[in-house]
């Protein structure tokens, strides 16, 4: 596979974007998942508007940037399937979820529904907004695959279902949900469906409109390989009335008498006035890049590299692959019989070899469903070689022996 991809001007194949990622040439990177290595042409944009910053200040800076943060709008409705008005901005996935979570009207008797593999960052929101409210929070069952059971969903909708609360892709595995399905069974009661992306935007097409989500998070830092501190919402303008956002100020809304206000009636209701603008410039850079590569051809790429790590690691002795799902995407888990998975990470960081781990904590239920404690968890991103994951693969080999 050879695709062309247009960033700064370059048409690029995605052999030549590793040009773009000078570390990821002698070290085997293999947690995109976590949090990726960006390309140059990123890191380009943030340096060249830090250094803008601090010759003429950062109002100035910013204004001189303003057509291009406008545009940014425009290129991640492209991304996203989505409007420029149903596009908001800011510092992390978290801080998208939870600024939409906080706007979804809950009350005493109303019922939200989460998968098996809620992540802990929305879980102990979700436990701490339900004892406040007098909502109450139960879990959808899984089917024998791993992924959400639609039959079992279907059995637990009914008008107190306010809202679903959907991970993507867990942060355990590399199972993808069947989110078309779960939202259009949800849709049936008139739940709202959150879709947290975060472990999904950047490594396979994500489409607002396409999955009928309601709401969708996620990060820059993962498989979009944009810049820490930088996350993106997107909200279906339909679904706009029916929230209530209470973390507002000057930016989502105008002060109008000194008794009064009004709020924006778009997406970017959900944005504060201030933030990195260095960060969101290499946000916008960062979807572009995904864009010029394209998200089918991306997809693909990840797809094989993680079915050739998969595969690899499948016939190591003592080696268990913990991956479920019907689909499977980027991210690999694994453990070692007799290693515990810390000291996995730390022997292949010994070997330039990036790889993290994933504990009981961030997915309770799943990981105490399974009876796991934690896994190593890889994510190898188009820019890793196929010799590299057969390197990797090898030095697992190693540890298990």
């Amino acid at each position: 596979m050879d695709p062309e991809v247009t960033s700064g001007n370059r048409a690029q194949s995605f052999e030549a974007v590793r040009a773009d990622t000078p570390a990821a040439v002698d070290r085997i990177f293999l947690d995109s998942a976590g949090s990726s290595l960006p390309p140059t042409p990123v890191l380009d944009v943030q340096l060249a508007h830090l250094r803008r910053e601090a010759e003429i200040g950062g109002y100035r800076a910013a204004y001189e940037r303003a057509d291009d943060l406008e545009a940014g709008y425009g290129v991640f409705a492209e991304l996203l399937g989505a409007a420029p008005d149903e596009i908001a901005f800011t510092d992390s996935a978290t801080r998208s979820w939870l600024t939409a979570f906080d706007a979804v009207p809950l009350a005493d008797g109303d019922r939200v529904l989460i998968t098996e593999v809620e992540y802990a960052g929305n879980a102990v929101p979700l436990l701490r907004r339900a004892e406040e409210t007098g909502a109450t929070v139960e879990t959808i069952p899984s089917d024998e695959h791993g992924q959400v059971d639609l039959d079992a969903l279907r059995g637990l909708l009914d008008e107190r279902v306010k809202l679903v609360s959907v991970v993507h892709v867990p942060t355990n595995g590399g199972l993808v949900n069947p989110v078309a399905g779960i939202t259009a069974a949800a849709h049936e009661v008139g739940a709202l469906v959150m879709l947290d992306a975060c472990q999904s935007l950047g490594q396979f097409p994500v489409g607002l409109h396409d999955l009928g989500v309601d709401v969708l998070s996620g990060t820059g830092r993962k498989w979009l390989r944009g810049p820490r501190g930088t996350g993106v919402l997107a909200v279906r303008r339909e679904v706009l009335p029916r929230l209530r956002p209470r973390l507002v100020d000057l930016y989502s809304g105008r002060w109008t008498s000194a008794s009064d206000y009004e709020l924006r009636d778009d997406a970017r209701v959900f944005e504060l006035w201030e933030n990195s603008i260095a960060a969101r410039l290499g946000l916008v850079e960062a979807a572009r890049y995904a864009l010029g590569l394209g998200l089918e051809a991306i997809a693909a790429e990840v797809d094989d590299r993680a079915k050739r790590l998969r595969a690899g690691l499948a016939d190591l002795p003592g080696v268990r692959v913990r991956d479920l799902g019907e689909r499977q995407c980027g991210l690999v888990t694994f453990t070692v019989d007799g290693v515990a998975a810390a000291e996995v990470k730390q022997r292949l960081v010994s070997q330039e070899i990036t790889v993290t781990t994933s504990s009981l904590s961030s997915t309770r239920v799943d990981m105490t469903r399974r009876g796991l404690d934690e896994v190593v968890r890889a994510s190898p991103h188009y820019f890793v070689s196929p010799e590299q994951v057969d390197q990797a693969i090898a030095a697992v080999s190693r540890i298990g022996r």
